[in-house]
């Protein structure tokens, strides 16, 4: 989904007529979830990675990388491991990144380092994972606060604002939540500007200070740019001086969730932010840190495969609000309800889910450590999809995003494992 600092961005071209539903990966019907590992071998040790590189060393677990006076952190929406990996043709400038070296993202030790030598850049490829759920508002959340989400609190795309009883929409906000008591906790951002470090963000103008960018990412000088040369260009002129700079872009998530992850259209995404990258990396200063990660993957979902709960009152009965995401669906239920709703809900996904009410969920550590004023914004069941599979409810969902084909949210290596790329320029 666009995301704070993000925007609707260039506009996705037309893309081709509609192609068959990619084959399923047989990681996608694991029979367990992928449970983050939540250290540094998830999405929210990059930013505090950055800062230590920036020689600001945070009390927060950080990805390792080379000492620099300048540090490059861009984020592509949608860009997940095992997609980058496929279709790694379509990027080439990436490509060299992802043969760097790194871990298998089956190693349960985490990330690896970087090594390698390619030219005048030195750098490597890693996998983390983005975190549960692997939906924007929620990486954005441990990205920029570099904890999980249990401590964040930004626990999916719409969760209960327990203080009104309604759903609030994570990503787009609402005027009646205060987005700094929402999250109260610094941001990385804060704490690195606080010790004299420039730090800078790049996105679209009209999130400048919007709900999510003050919730996840306040304390940068906001940098608002449309277009993606543009806002590599605005990198670029940053990078000229010592500092850190953070850039965001959502176009290949926006293909994604519209054609499909894999489709023409999406390759052609990834082609152009290949091209920006490599510009880039190409024009920035001597000993210049690039980093390139992103905030979940994507799968195809079927519309013949998604379960509309407009369509099943007997599966609804007892559910008060249907929050979360359609591949992670979070339902708020009456009270001493949940055991009763968890297992018709499991019942009838079988295999295409893990259902587990709020309080295993946390038990297995799917949140992370859950500070109490985060718990009642989780739903009391969970329904986390395994397959291409997908819970929506017609009733509610604009037609919009009910027309999307590309999904995420779930606990699924394909919407999970993210990259973490590193270069720096010689």
């Amino acid at each position: 989904m666009p995301a704070a600092g993000a925007g609707p961005a260039r506009p996705v071209a037309p893309g081709p007529p509609p192609r068959p539903v990619m084959p399923v990966h047989p990681s996608v019907s694991s029979s367990a979830p992928r449970i983050p590992r939540y250290g540094t071998s998830t999405l929210s040790a990059v930013l505090p990675g950055a800062a230590a590189a920036l020689g600001v060393r945070l009390p927060l677990p950080a990805v390792e990388l080379p000492a620099a006076e300048r540090v490059c952190v861009v984020l592509v929406d949608g860009l997940g491991y095992r997609q980058l990996s496929e279709h790694r043709r379509s990027a080439p400038f990436l490509a060299t990144l992802l043969d760097g070296g790194g871990s298998d993202p089956s190693d349960p030790s985490g990330p690896s380092g970087h090594s390698g030598e390619r030219g005048d850049r030195d750098g490597g490829g890693d996998v983390l994972q983005a975190g549960c759920p692997s939906t924007t508002a929620t990486s954005l959340g441990s990205l920029g606060t570099g904890r999980p989400p249990g401590s964040h609190g930004l626990v999916g795309y719409e969760v209960l604002d327990p203080g009104s009883g309604r759903l609030l929409n994570e990503l787009r906000w609402s005027p009646d939540v205060d987005p700094v008591r929402w999250q109260p906790g610094a941001t990385v951002f804060e704490q690195v500007a606080a010790a004299g470090v420039a730090v800078h963000s790049i996105g679209a103008p009209e999130f400048d200070g919007s709900g999510l960018t003050e919730a996840a990412l306040r304390g940068a000088r906001f940098h608002g740019v449309r277009r993606w040369p543009g806002r590599v260009d605005a990198a670029i002129e940053l990078l000229a001086e010592p500092g850190l700079v953070y850039a965001y872009w959502g176009d290949v998530d926006g293909a994604g969730h519209v054609y499909g992850p894999g489709s023409s259209a999406w390759r052609r995404e990834l082609r152009h932010l290949d091209r920006g990258l490599d510009r880039l990396a190409r024009s920035v200063p001597h000993g210049t840190v690039l980093v390139v990660t992103a905030d979940h993957g994507m799968v195809d979902v079927p519309h013949e495969s998604r379960l509309d709960l407009a369509e099943r009152p007997d599966l609804t009965r007892e559910v008060r609000l249907v929050g979360g995401d359609p591949r992670l669906a979070q339902l708020y239920v009456e009270p001493g309800a949940g055991d009763r709703v968890a297992g018709r809900f499991a019942d009838e996904a079988g295999d295409r889910a893990w259902v587990r009410t709020r309080d295993e969920a946390v038990a297995e550590g799917w949140f992370g450590p859950v500070d109490a004023a985060v718990l009642p914004r989780i739903g009391d069941v969970l329904v986390a999809a395994r397959s291409q599979w997908a819970v929506v409810d017609s009733r509610t969902t604009p037609k919009t995003l009910l027309s999307l084909e590309g999904q995420h949210g779930s606990l699924t290596p394909e919407e999970q494992d993210i990259p973490l790329l590193t270069t720096v320029v010689h």
